[in-house]
């Protein structure tokens, strides 16, 4: 099959979920003898680089502001794929439901991912949550193939909208890393420190993770892994309250984030919107033990592999982090179920092949290329 994959960042992965989707996937589809072809933004994506692990890249550009990156980028990425010859469209974020007449029209069957309700995050104003509800409604109607990665986010549609979908998870088990330089430089000991990894945002709460940290005693560290691209009040925030106890390195990616995620004591998720979430799979697929905010779509994930907290009530998250963080036992238990989980769950090979089969399925549909 010719694919292209339209409404991430790009790849290599560098910023968010649908980035890691689009690499995991993309390679393995290639793997399977597929033609990929993953659009990507100018200013995430070296414009020089044109192919990456056997997928060919288009770079294009995108003003970098958070209301109209992503579809005015999709919009470009749309019209240029409506001309390329594709059997079939994965395409990335609900917000980019009004694009898919064009690759239709074209006679391009197009399977939309929805992700989370994105509308719920607090970033948006009026404006913003009213557009993604339009976007709801465009992606129940529009699609030839929705796809939920959350029994959650599946149901939702299903009982909003009366509009089935395919679930298909993340896959959460990440290669091994190859060194430990980024621990070194950073001065920490495997095992002896917390991790927490999310782009900055305010329904991710660095903020509150970081003020519950420093309710603990202890000498361990934090290490908070993310930046804020749109927000920079909220990074000066986290800032104000890190002290000594929490490092704040930035975004890190590949090798340097396993490293990071495999050697951690335990792992924090305090995510509240979204479907299933990579890092958390992620760091459940390294063997860690989650603390998971408690909301539907993380219990989902996590089940009895993690332990919940909540910020404005029990089980507070200092109370759990005090309660585990010495336990030995404990936390060998969570790892090891949290392993066991992503092993039979959220594989990225099982991932990949269901993706396969419902993309090939569209083209069946649409006739021989």
């Amino acid at each position: 099959m010719k694919i292209a994959i339209l409404g991430s960042r790009g790849v290599p992965a560098r910023y968010g979920g649908f980035e890691t989707l689009a690499e995991q996937l993309g390679r393995r589809l290639v793997e399977r003898g597929d033609d990929v072809t993953v659009y990507g933004r100018v200013g995430w994506v070296d414009r020089s680089l044109t192919a990456y692990q056997g997928m060919r890249l288009v770079i294009l550009p995108a003003p970098k502001r958070k209301h109209f990156e992503t579809v005015i980028h999709t919009f470009f990425a749309a019209c240029h794929a409506a001309l390329s010859g594709f059997d079939a469209v994965l395409l990335l974020n609900a917000a980019n439901a009004p694009w898919i007449r064009i690759l239709q029209l074209a006679g391009i069957p197009v399977a939309l991912n929805v992700d989370g309700l994105e509308r719920k995050r607090r970033k948006w104003g009026i404006a913003g949550r009213t557009y993604y509800r339009l976007c709801e409604r465009l992606a129940a109607s529009m699609a030839d193939l929705l796809i939920t990665d959350a029994r959650v986010i599946e149901r939702y549609y299903r009982r909003s909208y009366r509009t089935p979908s395919r679930m298909i998870p993340y896959g959460g088990d990440l290669e091994p890393p190859t060194g430990r330089e980024v621990l070194e430089r950073m001065d920490l000991v495997p095992d002896e420190y917390v991790l927490y990894v999310s782009r900055f945002e305010p329904e991710n709460n660095p903020d509150r993770v970081a003020e519950a940290y420093a309710r603990t005693g202890g000498n361990r560290k934090l290490v908070m892994v993310g930046d804020a691209a749109y927000d920079s009040e909220l990074m000066r925030r986290v800032e104000s309250l890190a002290g000594r106890r929490i490092i704040l390195p930035g975004a890190v990616y590949g090798d340097g984030y396993r490293q990071l995620l495999f050697n951690c004591r335990l792992y924090i998720h305090a995510t509240e919107v979204g479907g299933t979430h990579p890092a958390l799979v992620e760091a459940m697929g390294a063997g860690r033990p989650v603390l998971y905010l408690d909301t539907p779509e993380n219990r989902e994930v996590a089940g009895g592999a993690g332990r919940p907290f909540r910020f404005d009530r029990a089980p507070r998250l200092e109370d759990v982090l005090s309660a585990v963080l010495d336990d030995r036992s404990t936390l060998a238990a969570l790892g090891a179920r949290a392993l066991e989980r992503v092993r039979s769950r959220y594989r990225w090979e099982k991932v990949a092949v269901e993706y396969h089969e419902v993309l090939e399925a569209l083209c069946s549909k649409n006739g021989p290329s």
